[in-house]
């Protein structure tokens, strides 16, 4: 069962982090090219505060977004930003995500996100966090999938896999650590099996499309499995 609270604690932990380790770049550096195609970390920081705002309105029950085209509009003129400009942003947004959090919520309701996708309120504080670890480690400022929190990286594998379990464009796929401590499946159920075996911060690469994308991944049964993007 998911635990909102230990999730939210956890997002606080995972911002403050991320802010330390914003503050110690300049504007030359927000302008230079993240790990993420076409995107600055200038893009990156106007989309973390930008999601903040957008799971604010989830919660008090609006559209997560006004539009796509609003969405990606917001990002880009965010992007351009100084360093204060965006510190106090990614912060400040945090902060109406926590206090919109803080309030009384029916923590088993359903709420709807982008997309027409739908979940419990109570699996909100996860998602965010996703978005601060995995975009953490899109900036490209020391942070790499290595140093996400163990328990963190095994439950994103663990909602990874289940996002791709039974695509048809994904075969029928075991991922495994070296030490077995770790097993989880995804896929579909027809087609050639494949086994990734590696460090967990290796899988989540693979699935989340991330740093080596599963390139130094043990892989037995066939080729590496290409994914769908996210």
């Amino acid at each position: 069962m998911t635990d909102h609270v230990h999730d939210l604690r956890s997002v606080r932990e995972a911002t403050e982090r991320l802010l330390t380790a914003v503050a110690k770049l300049d504007n030359a550096a927000l302008a230079e090219q993240s790990h993420l195609p076409g995107w600055t970390r200038g893009h990156v920081l106007a989309h973390l505060a930008r999601n903040a705002d957008a799971l604010v309105n989830v919660f008090e029950g609006r559209p997560m977004y006004a539009s796509a085209e609003a969405r990606d509009a917001d990002i880009e003129s965010g992007s351009g930003r100084p360093l204060v400009e965006q510190l106090e942003d990614v912060r400040n947004s945090a902060d109406r995500f926590q206090a919109v959090t803080d309030a009384v919520q029916d923590w088993s309701a359903t709420v709807e996100l982008r997309n027409g996708v739908t979940d419990l309120a109570s699996n909100v504080p996860f998602r965010r966090l996703v978005e601060v670890e995995l975009h953490h480690v899109d900036l490209d400022a020391g942070y790499g999938l290595a140093d996400l929190p163990e328990e963190f990286t095994r439950r994103e594998i663990a909602f990874l896999a289940d996002r791709w379990a039974g695509n048809p464009d994904v075969p029928p796929v075991t991922l495994r650590t070296p030490q077995d401590d770790g097993v989880w499946h995804t896929g579909s159920t027809s087609g050639e099996a494949v086994t990734l075996t590696g460090p967990p911060a290796e899988l989540l690469g693979w699935l989340a499309g991330r740093e080596s994308k599963g390139a130094r991944l043990t892989v037995d049964g066939g080729a590496l499995p290409a994914l769908p993007p996210l």
